[in-house]
């Protein structure tokens, strides 16, 4: 490649990477943070880096890789699908990127890193009135997991562990005022169709939104 063509800044990890995985049936998935983490890791949606949101306060650690999907948006076509399936009512996207917990055997030293994943279902989460939808993945090619088709062949007890943690890991001992609860688990089916919904979100309250401010830009004298 001409150094002229070159790529000057790394890509943004939620604007400039493709959701699609270089492999088909995979998503490329952007590793927040892994289950040695200490500190809660979480992209700065502005800048792109990874910054500490928080340390883990508490003995809670998330069993898998954990991060999100880029292009992806729980928007208004989110929240529906949760209303629907769930006959809740008054039901809003988190307005975050899609979430994702990647399984895989092997020990990954950190964050900050894509990986290919391959969806075999979700948790379909509510924190408060927020749907803040959790999907399950497999690390592509992973000995162990890498052959799992669907949510059913996954291990109970991992599946349990995964609960645990998202039911808990934002709760304080002493404030139980959170509203957080798992209302579904969903199989392979239906986790590329909430990942399809968060593409068209994201395309129609993000993308259309860079678009429109650029014009912007562009008139301006």
């Amino acid at each position: 490649m001409p150094p002229s063509d070159r790529p000057l800044h790394l890509a943004h990890p939620w604007h400039g990477v493709s959701a699609a995985g270089s492999r088909p049936g995979t998503f490329h998935a952007f590793i927040e943070i892994v289950p040695t983490d200490t500190v809660k890791y979480e992209l700065d949606k502005i800048s792109g880096h990874l910054v500490i949101d928080r340390p883990q306060l508490f003995s809670s650690f998330c069993p898998t890789l954990y991060g999100f999907i880029p292009q992806t948006y729980c928007g208004a076509r989110v929240a529906r699908r949760c209303a629907q399936r769930t006959a809740l009512e008054n039901i809003e996207g988190d307005l975050d990127p899609m979430d994702i917990c990647v399984l895989t055997e092997k020990p990954v030293a950190h964050g900050n890193i894509f990986v290919n994943a391959r969806p075999i279902g979700g948790l379909r989460m509510l924190d408060d009135h927020q749907a803040d939808d959790k999907i399950i993945a497999v690390l592509d090619r992973d000995l162990s997991y890498g052959a799992l088709a669907d949510i059913a062949e996954c291990p109970e007890g991992l599946l349990e562990r995964l609960r645990h943690y998202f039911l808990n890991y934002k709760q304080a001992p002493d404030n139980h005022r959170r509203k957080v609860h798992i209302a579904e688990v969903y199989d392979r089916e239906e986790a590329l169709e909430v990942i399809r919904l968060s593409e068209l979100d994201y395309r129609e309250q993000i993308a259309l939104l860079d678009i429109h401010h650029v014009n912007l830009v562009a008139r301006e004298p």
